[in-house]
């Protein structure tokens, strides 16, 4: 109280003054700014009235206190005049300055510059100066009453319609009263009709405090003027509009009136006749002039005239979503908008960066486009009406609009009231504590209290609404909602086509053709297909593939449909829908697979079901398969079987799961279902081998030992078993027979789970095997001891290194492994003329496999940087130190790395970018067979160069949709880093 001026101290001591300072937005500002007040009511004879103010926690003191902590544009201007705090004062025989309509501020600012409302041309009494210096001060004063009613709002999200509105109808009121100053000054005014059409958020009611006021002009003679006289007398009257607004005076200027968005921009004439207008639109303009149409809506001047001029426009609009390239130019335009946001502010944008404000506004408008031409419902100016319209009627699901209002709201909220402290037109959140916490007690909303919790909210909600915005804008037909008829979701040839267009298509007609095959006829399956087809085709056009996606659910529908379980999984399922189309407009492999294996729909229900069994479960459940089939090749398909619906298992869990980021669990499913498919292969080989040789048992014990990515528990979709086959013979047995019947049980196993048939090969190569492919199949356990001694090569200790038993004897496996141990886990490491022949070996496969043709920069294979450079780096390291640490004994590439980064020989940065590389490259080999399908061929093993197939594998990997050079160039990088450490670890 010591340091507030006298008349102010007076009134405090009786009242809570500190603590209604202290509640406000920036109580050290509102104090300063309320001292001056005082110092300024003082000279001006008013200190008792502001006295009477303060003493009394009411109504007007709230407003008062709540504008001078909010705003120091508007404190200073209440300094200025000080007698301007009456404003504030609550007037109980008045309607709240919120609820006020249009018209009454119109007469409002009419009648303070002498204009009768009454009129239909009003004219003012004061004209020039006085009369521009007068509709400005009365616009200032109905703002500052605006803000304060905003500020001290128990609810600012609920009311920042209202804010928007009054802000727009000040705007309109100002226009039409200087539109009155500016025809006392004009006696030609009265021979010409003018009317202002407000453009932008002017148009749509949801004006900020401070913005450019669009505008476009439209005149009609009056009387005997001609068409040629009265666009003259018109762009006076405009240009005379202009100034007394926005030129410099006694009274600063309101806004700037910007008419850019008039036909032709900045090159067009100002001023134009309602028939020059339509005339343009009908032949020359673009796509975003109809989307700025929008919201055109007469505010000011020949009210009358503004209306005709939207009846003329609105057919055009409204059918402006047919026209050639519409939606891929607003498209562009909003790409556009994004990228000329500064860098430096991307960040921090509050209305053009993502999750901003035009992402809500273009969502609403790019659908009310789309579907307004047939649902006059959703036709509003204003973006929150618009989005409860397109929720209404089931364009938007509910909770999303839901969920995009609240955040609009928000959003508005938080720029009105960075806006507020300067009255600067600005969009950035400031990044100052001090500020922050300003902003965030200013807004009032629950949760927001200070700096950190509004950072932290408004992060949240840009994720939100950017996501809301993408989901969106890719499904205009997502209704979500139960029973939704063919009429509701406008299923008609004509409609239906545009809609197809604009989620992305290629061929809306072909798509049709299959949409009529689902839907027509009146049994329940049509029915249920008509319910389901609004929301799937929006989903699929989500993906890369919409027309695949809609031809594939086409067949398995056909196929399926008839199964009571299936359309009613799809349609009371909470996610079943959506994955399908996700999966069928994704993956041609996934596609392909579940037309042979339809009842895998019922996975999408639960996500245990994608989990999929354990290996013992699994092997369990082909043992007793296999034991209810005497045939031999009808047990081993039952192993493909079970391999293939493995495999689909695995497919639907990656393409679910593209972008998430989340642990791979593909991989490790492959493998064990190729293990389990090579036990049964064994089991079956060894029964059939022994029957045919006439014995009564098994001549031998045998082992399948996995090799390669197979050992190693690094299956692809693509890849082959890579093993070794071992057998001992039983004391006592013939070499000759047990050799015979070893080489007949290698011989079954490869044949029977690599041979044509009703289920996918599995092709078994043991080209690893002593001597390679001029080295006998198979060989017993003595046999490998003696080669091994004597002729072993540097690389065979290499592939050692992932060698893994999977199928047979236990005993021999044992055995096996202790054999191979001294191998690859030398204790003495490697010797020089050893890892000189690794390191030419390793050129030699850089120089001689790489496929001709193909860059080797793309080659995810053999390319710098890719799976062999990684895994040949690895290796060797482990063939130098595994025999000291015991941890580098694993056949798995990653947890190698790990354990080499763990003992200190591997640094963090050089780990995690061979991690990296290996892991990408792994996963764009996998994504190429997902999104193509194909599983055989080099080009597998190559980053793709067709845009088509290179876009597709980039969604597969969690890419933005276009982000296909964004995987290029991310894969090309990451390769490069590790080729930089492969030099370093593995030819240095």
């Amino acid at each position: 109280d010591a340091v507030l001026a006298p008349a102010v101290a007076a009134a405090a001591a009786g009242s809570p003054l500190p603590e209604a300072l202290g509640a406000t937005a920036d109580p050290d500002r509102a104090l300063l700014t309320l001292l001056r007040l005082a110092e300024a009511a003082a000279e001006a004879g008013t200190a008792d009235d502001l006295t009477t103010v303060l003493a009394d926690d009411g109504v007007h003191r709230r407003r008062l206190l709540a504008v001078l902590g909010a705003s120091a544009a508007l404190g200073d201007m209440l300094v200025a005049r000080p007698e301007d705090a009456g404003l504030l004062a609550h007037r109980a025989d008045e309607v709240p300055v919120l609820d006020l309509l249009p018209a009454d501020e119109r007469e409002r600012a009419l009648r303070a510059v002498g204009a009768d409302p009454g009129d239909d041309v009003p004219v003012a009494q004061v004209g020039g100066a006085e009369g521009a210096a007068t509709v400005r001060r009365t616009y200032r004063r109905r703002l500052l009453e605006i803000a304060a009613a905003d500020l001290t709002s128990p609810d600012p999200l609920a009311d920042l319609p209202k804010v928007a509105a009054a802000m727009a109808d000040i705007v309109a009121g100002a226009l039409d009263a200087a539109l009155a100053v500016v025809r006392a000054d004009n006696p030609e005014a009265a021979q010409v009709r003018l009317a202002v059409l407000g453009m932008g958020k002017t148009g749509g009611r949801e004006l900020n405090y401070i913005s450019d006021v669009d505008v476009v002009y439209v005149v009609e003679p009056a009387d005997a003027t001609t068409e040629h006289d009265a666009v003259a007398r018109g762009t006076r009257l405009a240009t005379a509009l202009a100034a007394a607004v926005s030129a410099p005076g006694p009274e600063p200027a309101l806004w700037p009136l910007d008419a850019n968005l008039r036909p032709e921009g900045k090159d067009g004439p100002l001023v134009r006749t309602l028939a020059s207008h339509v005339a343009y639109y009908e032949r020359w303009a673009k796509a975003w002039e109809f989307q700025a149409l929008l919201k055109a809506r007469p505010v000011a001047g020949d009210l009358a005239l503004g209306e005709a001029y939207c009846a003329a426009l609105a057919p055009l609009v409204w059918t402006a979503v047919e026209r050639e390239h519409f939606v891929e130019d607003a498209q562009a335009m909003r790409r556009r908008v994004e990228a000329h946001v500064p860098a430096a502010e991307a960040d921090r944008q509050l209305k053009l960066g993502k999750g901003g404000l035009r992402d809500v506004e273009f969502t609403v408008q790019l659908l009310q486009m789309v579907h307004g031409r047939t649902d006059g419902q959703i036709r509003s100016r204003s973006t929150l009406e618009g989005l409860a319209q397109l929720a209404a009627g089931g364009y938007v699901a509910r909770d999303d609009a839901q969920q995009l209002d609240h955040h609009y709201r928000f959003l508005r909220v938080l720029e009105h009231r960075i806006q507020l402290h300067r009255m600067r037109r600005s969009h950035l959140v400031p990044t100052g504590e001090a500020d922050l916490r300003r902003l965030g007690r200013s807004m009032r909303v629950d949760g927001v209290e200070g700096a950190g919790s509004l950072e932290e909210r408004w992060r949240q909600v840009r994720r939100e609404v950017r996501h809301l915005h993408e989901e969106i804008f890719y499904r205009p037909l997502l209704p979500l909602t139960a029973q939704l008829s063919a009429d509701d979701v406008a299923l008609t040839p004509e409609a239906a086509r545009a809609r197809l267009a604009v989620i992305g298509y290629h061929d809306p007609e072909g798509a049709l053709r299959h949409i009529a095959a689902l839907t027509e006829g009146i049994s329940r399956r049509a029915t249920i297909q008509r319910h389901l087809l609004p929301v799937m085709l929006g989903w699929f056009g989500q993906g890369p593939e919409p027309d695949a996606g809609l031809l594939a659910f086409r067949k398995l529908s056909e196929t399926m449909g008839t199964t009571h379980w299936y359309l009613k999984l799809l349609r009371d399922s909470g996610g079943a829908a959506r994955r399908l189309a996700t999966l069928l407009s994704g993956s041609r492999y996934v596609a392909e697979a579940i037309a042979r294996l339809p009842e895998a729909v019922a996975w999408l229900d639960d996500a245990a079901d994608l989990r999929g069994p354990t290996a013992l479960a699994l092997g369990a459940e082909l043992a007793a398969l296999q034991a209810r089939r005497e045939d031999p090749v009808e047990a081993v398909l039952a192993a493909r079987y079970l391999r293939r619906r493995e495999l689909l298992r695995a497919a639907i869990g990656d393409v679910l799961a593209a972008g998430t980021g989340g642990d791979r669990r593909a991989p490790a499913m492959i493998t064990t279902a190729a293990d389990v498919a090579l036990q049964g292969a064994l089991r079956v080989a060894v029964a059939q081998a022994t029957a045919e040789a006439g014995l009564d048992e098994a001549p031998s014990r045998y082992l399948v030992v996995a090799m390669g990515r197979l050992g190693g528990q690094e299956m692809s979709y693509a890849s082959d078993a890579d093993v070794l086959f071992v057998h001992d013979p039983l004391p006592g047995v013939d070499e000759g027979v047990a050799t015979r019947t070893a080489l007949a049980v290698a011989t079954a196993v490869r044949s029977l789970l690599g041979s044509t048939g009703p289920e996918p090969p599995l092709e078994v190569d043991a080209g690893l095997r002593p001597e390679g492919r001029n080295g006998p199949l198979v060989r017993t356990l003595a046999a490998y001891a003696e080669y091994y001694e004597r002729w072993v090569e540097p690389w065979e200790r290499q592939a050692l290194l992932r060698a893994r038993p999977v199928a047979g004897d236990d005993d021999l496996a044992g055995r096996f492994e202790a054999l191979i141990a001294p191998l690859r886990y030398p204790e003495e490491g490697l010797s020089e003329s050893q890892l000189r022949e690794l390191r030419r070996i390793k050129a030699r496969v850089e120089s001689e496999r790489m496929p001709r043709g193909v860059p080797p920069n793309r080659n995810l294979k053999l390319g710098p940087g890719g799976l062999s450079d990684v895994e040949w780096t690895v290796q060797l390291l482990q063939l130098q130190h595994a025999g000291a640490v015991p941890e580098l004994r694993t056949p798995v590439t990653l947890d190698a790395l790990h354990a080499l980064h763990e003992a200190g020989l591997v640094g963090v940065a050089e780990a995690e970018r061979l991690a990296d590389a290996w892991q990408l490259a792994s996963r764009v080999r996998d994504a190429i067979v997902l999104g193509t399908g194909r599983t055989t061929g080099r080009r597998t093993d190559v980053l793709p160069h067709e845009p088509v197939e290179l876009e597709v594998v980039a969604r597969l990997l969690g890419f933005e949709p276009g982000g296909r050079l964004d995987l290029e160039e991310h894969y090309l990088r990451t390769a490069r880093r590790a080729r930089t450490v492969v030099e370093e670890l593995f030819y240095a």
